[in-house]
């Protein structure tokens, strides 16, 4: 019996991003199914829930909230960093103090700091000018994890999609703090390989790690992101999905290992 082609779930809204990898994965024989509101469609290919008997490997490439939505019920495991994982790094990885606190613990902040959610958007990644200016108790469980790291600028960014303990593809996103894209440089791919073998163990097999350099040639990672939720840039799309493929795919193909890191 010939199982039916793996399938790719999309959101009701596409970014640059999401098209991309959708024209990709339709040439290479999946199926797309682009979600309505805040739902997937009645659709018996997507309902095998994530490869059981019969059905569908079914994938997913899409924001948190909508992932979060959409993942248990069609059987997908979703691969994420831990979220004090860019606070645990040593700091010639990060070059800066970088520490995992919770949120109640930042509004205590009394100096300018970059603050972020580790693994959503429920706080904004931004610069803060002290924890005042953090969202408060009304709009976000004060017991909510932030990163909390010194404030650092980048002369060049890049996304690193790592695969199985290897920078799988990579490119250019940012140079100054504004968008720009283009393929990577090669001491980028050469600090990502350093990171790898600092800290791959404690990721699953497949992440997306940004990096950047500041003014003065120094590396650091900036941050880890699931793959399944971020854009691939000027990355090569074929290899940029098989890192969202693994990423957000079928509970039952997941590796002992990489249950791990399930969100």
């Amino acid at each position: 019996m010939t199982r039916p082609p793996r399938t790719l779930v999309l959101p009701p809204r596409l970014t640059a991003s999401a098209r991309t990898l959708r024209a990709t994965a339709l040439r290479r024989g999946l199926r797309i199914v682009e979600a309505t509101a805040s739902a997937v469609p009645e659709d018996p290919a997507v309902a095998g829930k994530g490869g059981g008997s019969g059905g569908a490997a079914v994938h997913l490439h899409a924001g948190p909230s909508f992932a979060d939505a959409v993942a248990p019920a069609l059987g997908i495991g979703l691969l994420e960093a831990p979220a004090d994982w860019l606070a645990r790094l040593p700091r010639a990885l990060t070059r800066r103090e970088v520490r995992a606190v919770p949120l109640d613990e930042a509004h205590r902040l009394r100096r300018p700091a970059f603050v972020k959610s580790p693994n959503d958007k429920s706080i904004p990644a931004l610069v803060y000018a002290d924890g005042s200016r953090l969202p408060g108790p009304d709009a976000v469980d004060p017991a909510t994890v932030v990163l909390v790291s010194d404030v650092m600028t980048f002369a060049a960014e890049y996304r690193l999609h790592l695969l199985d303990g290897a920078v799988h593809t990579a490119g250019q996103y940012a140079e100054a703090g504004r968008l720009r894209t283009g393929p990577a440089h090669g001491d980028a791919l050469a600090f990502g390989r350093d990171v790898l073998a600092t800290a791959g163990d404690s990721l699953p097999s497949a992440i997306v790690v940004d990096v950047g350099r500041d003014d003065e040639g120094r590396w650091a990672v900036i941050e880890a992101n699931a793959a399944w939720g971020s854009g691939c840039y000027a990355a090569d799309p074929d290899r940029a999905l098989d890192t969202v493929l693994r990423a957000a795919g079928p509970l039952a193909e997941l590796s002992p290992y990489d249950r791990g890191f399930l969100r």
